[in-house]
């Protein structure tokens, strides 16, 4: 399986801070174990799961899909504006 970042979901990591890489390279061990872990979406998100998880006491979503047998990441932030961003990102 191998694992695909989108270009929003790059810039937002470099962002990042050690502790919270680490923490999220767990997270999307978790998801590439078990890819249905995330909640399926519906409607205008159909085909996109997120993942919930929690970085020292902030909630972040990960968005991703599984395209064949490979998992695209494709993007990743707080709870704020999340799918809004994602749908508008989607459209693109």
């Amino acid at each position: 399986m191998k694992i695909y970042q989108s270009r929003s979901f790059e810039n937002k990591v470099k962002k990042f801070n050690k502790k919270e890489k680490t923490a999220l390279d767990n997270e999307i061990k978790k998801i590439a174990q078990a890819p249905s872990t995330g909640i399926e979406k519906r409607g205008d998100l159909k085909g996109i799961l997120v993942h919930k998880f929690k970085i020292q006491k902030q909630l972040y979503l990960l968005s991703y899909r599984t395209v064949s047998r490979d998992l695209e990441l494709i993007m990743i932030g707080t709870h704020e504006n999340f799918y809004r961003d994602l749908k508008t990102y989607l459209k693109k």
